[in-house]
């Protein structure tokens, strides 16, 4: 760490400039905030704004050395200190201000950058040009849905602006190799449209930041993991197939999984969403949010759960931190007290689609013993549930009253709060090693949490910005955060009227879970009007691609041991040469260092051009080999472009893997 004083000052990491200050070129200002942040269902749309900037211009050094330099940066009463530290993998950060306003942080941005991260960003994979809003939030909306219903011909894929992230998370990976990460609480701002800055902003002072310069992709990544561990893992029963969205009781469970087994595919689990009960409205079958078992759809689940697991198929559930208005669960919570609060103290209830719910209070004690012991443990882990859903935990209102803290700090850490419980729950009954669960919703900290996220609800189609295609940036930008592995479902969730999914599809999205650390599919909100697994023409496929990805298990099983290091399973074309110039399609990627993807994501194509990254590669089907560069590939259903290195040590795996 080297501080430069010259008309001002600029600090510098490893010779790297990390920020520059002057009077009229200010690193910091102290932002007033005018709140307009408003809340539809769980949708927060972003209206908040600076409405008076005031730079600190007035610096004064109080330390400095070799591996410690502690600045303040100062405009009359108004002041921040930062305590630059060194680190053995990083430069912290560490902010103190007894001002209450908002601080921006303007450091240096580069014209020929790319910019990556903030958490699940689903539109674009480079940020830079685009302003992301630190807000965890529902990301579906009604408006695209309805257009696509009523004008599908005439329907415009939405801008980056105009979509949200269930998972934000503010950590930014720059193509000039370094990191920056704010370890930060509140509304924000992380504005990239400046070609020659980058600016951080938010309405409260952050608690640290972090910064790493390295000289590959992967070494941040592996840096980024000991700033906040990487804990994501997989029972080791996952990586025997697919596991099978299906419902529709015990009967319907066993009949289906035990017919995929018969037809050939290799089915490691189902997953029974409707597990508590079915509620049926308006907009599909949905789940009853009453977390226990539904004895007429599900009677003896015990024995059937021990029935399955003999034949090989785990049993996995959904729950979320909502309870259904005047459920046995709901009464009993409200009895005690357990439920988020309006400021009159009445119960604050959230709306899903047609039905109202109260919110589990994540900061009361007694919620979360019920939670843990009740519900995942007593209700769930009891009957042999081996996986689960954790579903939501964005919703959380910035108006409401919780048992303690300030939920306009707390509503971006709920969902990390909602991955500890369960993460705890489990490792308290022992059975880390054997159970997992899956999240949508996330922050910065997840990662230490929730054993595998998910991509959240797609669209059942190939829209770029909330259909299959959208899986692609919204996994690479969570790997550059910090999140390393996730999965999608297969075929998508959202389904109204005319969007729904074909076999086509189908098979497309099933062709790229295969390469995926997780293969699990999802019947969607409509499963009668929407294709599935066991449709005649799809039936082949399904065995087939499932096979392959059973097969697949020992190199699986080696990716998501580097994601623990920090390595994301599913990355863009261009990070193992850390070079963005090379940077060729936005949807393709590398699973793992040893197997590139490219995945068809246009209806009816059968050929597709394929620029493969530099080394010698090998067709996974027809085994023909490539070279780098541009390619032309026959893609019929179920043989997507796939390639492994000639001389990746799982060669031999690779080629003995045949359909």
């Amino acid at each position: 760490m080297r501080l430069v004083k010259d008309q001002g000052i600029s600090l510098y990491y490893k010779d790297f400039l990390v920020f520059s200050h002057t009077n009229d070129k200010p690193f910091i200002t102290a932002d007033i905030w005018e709140s307009k942040v408003k809340r539809f269902l769980g949708k927060f749309e972003e209206k908040g704004e600076i409405i008076e900037k005031i730079a600190l211009t007035e610096t004064n050094v109080i330390s400095e050395t070799d591996k410690q330099t502690i600045i303040v940066f100062k405009e009359g009463p108004i002041a921040l200190t930062i305590t630059f530290e060194e680190k053995e993998n990083f430069l912290k950060l560490f902010f103190d201000s007894k001002n209450d306003c908002g601080f921006s942080f303007i450091f240096p941005g580069y014209p020929d950058e790319g910019i990556f991260g903030g958490g699940e960003q689903y539109r674009k994979l480079n940020l830079k040009g685009e302003r992301v809003v630190n807000l965890v939030s529902e990301h579906i909306k009604v408006k695209p849905i309805a257009q696509k219903i009523l004008l599908k011909k005439l329907y415009k894929p939405k801008k980056h602006s105009e979509i949200s992230s269930y998972s934000p998370m503010c950590t930014y990976v720059s193509s000039k190799l370094y990191a920056l990460r704010f370890n930060v609480s509140s509304y924000g701002v992380c504005d990239f449209y400046n070609s020659y800055k980058s600016v951080f902003s938010f309405q409260n002072c952050p608690k640290e930041g972090t910064f790493i310069k390295e000289d590959s992709f992967e070494e941040i990544g592996v840096a980024l993991a000991k700033d906040i561990p990487n804990r994501q893992y997989l029972p080791s029963w996952c990586y025997e197939g697919m596991i099978l969205g299906v419902q529709g009781g015990r009967e319907i469970v066993t009949e289906k999984a035990l017919k995929m087994v018969e037809a050939g595919a290799s089915i490691c689990g189902v997953w029974c969403q409707e597990w508590s009960g079915q509620y049926v409205t308006a907009a599909g079958k949905q789940v009853y949010w009453n977390w226990e078992v539904d004895k007429e759809r599900y009677p003896d689940l015990k024995n059937t759960i021990s029935f399955l697991k003999e034949k090989g198929i785990h049993f996995l559930a959904y729950i979320n931190p909502y309870l259904i208005v005047d459920g046995p669960m709901y009464n009993e919570c409200k009895d005690k007290g357990y439920l988020v609060k309006r400021k009159d103290g009445s119960i604050y209830l959230i709306k899903s689609t047609t039905f109202d719910a109260g919110m589990m209070d994540l900061t009361n004690p007694g919620m979360v013993s019920y939670l843990k012991n009740t519900i995942i443990k007593n209700n769930m882990l009891d009957l042999g549930i081996e996986g689960y859903m954790a579903d939501f935990g964005e919703y959380l209102p910035l108006d409401s009253v919780l048992f303690s803290g300030d939920p306009k700090l707390l509503h971006n850490e709920w969902p990390v709060i909602w991955a500890r419980i369960n993460r705890e729950a489990i490792e308290e009954a022992g059975l880390s090693d054997s159970v997992f669960f899956f999240t949508r919703s996330g922050y910065d900290g997840a990662q230490s949490y929730s054993p595998i996220m998910w991509n959240g609800d797609q669209h059942t189609d190939f829209s770029i910005d909330y259909g299959m295609p959208c899986v692609m940036p919204a996994s690479f930008n969570l790997g550059f955060s910090g999140l390393c592995a996730i999965h999608s479902d297969v075929g998508g969730f959202i389904s109204f009227g005319p969007l729904k999914r074909d076999a086509e599809l189908f098979i497309r999205w099933m062709e790229m879970n295969t390469f995926s650390p997780l293969m699990r599919s999802h019947e969607t909100i409509r499963p009668d009007v929407n294709c599935q697994y066991d449709d005649k023409f799809v039936l082949p496929h399904t065995v087939n691609l499932t096979t392959i990805h059973a097969k697949l298990a020992p190199y699986i099983k080696h990716v998501m041991e580097e994601a623990k290091r920090g390595i994301p399973t599913i990355k863009p074309d261009f990070y193992l040469n850390n070079d963005f110039s090379s940077h060729q399609d936005e949807y393709s990627y590398f699973f793992g260092n040893d197997i590139f993807v490219s995945p068809i994501i246009q209806k009816g194509q059968l050929n597709k051009e394929v620029y493969l990254p530099d080394g010698d590669w090998l067709h996974f089907f027809s085994k023909k080999q490539y070279s780098k560069g541009k390619n032309n590939i026959e893609c019929p259903l179920g043989c997507p472009p796939v390639f492994y290195r000639a001389d990746s040590a799982f060669a031999p795996l690779f080629a003995s893997i045949k359909i």
